[in-house]
């Protein structure tokens, strides 16, 4: 068997312990005895249960016909504002809907920046990997079109600054007591996208151009765990 075969068939394992036991319940020899392998073996693909993880979520965001359909326009203001706001609408529909896994992802990631940051530093890699460029090069765009003001930061910086400011948004949704009051949902949807954009640099009138078109389109699909 080849290695990339290999490979898939550990990933293949993997997704159906992590769909059945959850991240905590799954462990490597698990996945190692459902994949008919060696834990030894399993380790010269993947390090550790965080790097599978990080991995799976990699392949369902690629699988992800929204995802695809974004990575595949061309840098510009609306790919950029696309990006930013469908971001905010993502993260905040973890706590308002009932999909318990990824709320759990979310509780992962949190707790990962308190432990070994391990998963938060492989998913970090993930995501740079697969949206990195396009934010970039869609920010170098909108500057070039008059649609921001270039800003002293990295443009990836500005990138994670986004990320993080929507994610700790999101977790302050989280317990059954959100603990701070924003008021509905959608209005915390608009104010948190405004903020970003302009935080990265849009005008104003940019984000009045682009950003009610964008709230308006229904939500994205999200991409689908394989199950067992």
């Amino acid at each position: 068997m080849t290695s990339d075969l290999r490979r898939q068939l550990i990933l293949g394992a993997a997704k159906r312990c992590f769909a059945r036991h959850g991240y905590a319940g799954t462990t490597t020899k698990s996945v190692a005895a459902a994949a008919a392998i060696s834990e030894a073996l399993l380790f010269k693909h993947f390090p550790s249960k965080a790097a599978l993880y990080a991995e799976i979520l990699t392949e369902q965001c690629e699988a992800d016909p929204d995802f695809e359909l974004l990575l595949g326009q061309e840098p510009s203001t609306a790919t950029l504002v696309r990006m930013m706001a469908g971001m905010v609408r993502h993260f905040l529909s973890i706590a308002d809907g009932p999909n318990d896994e990824e709320e759990q992802r979310l509780r992962l990631m949190a707790s990962s920046h308190l432990d070994d940051g391990e998963f938060a530093r492989l998913l970090y890699v993930k995501i740079d990997d697969l949206i990195g460029a396009k934010f970039v090069n869609s920010l170098e765009s909108a500057v070039a079109a008059g649609d921001a003001l270039q800003s002293a930061a990295a443009p990836r910086d500005l990138f994670w600054f986004a990320h993080h400011t929507v994610l700790m948004a999101a977790l302050t949704r989280l317990p059954s007591i959100p603990c701070l009051a924003y008021g509905t949902a959608e209005s915390l949807e608009r104010q948190l996208s405004q903020f970003i954009l302009r935080g990265i640099g849009l005008t104003d009138a940019a984000i009045a151009c682009y950003l009610d078109h964008e709230l308006s389109q229904p939500p994205a699909r999200p991409a689908t765990a394989e199950s067992a």
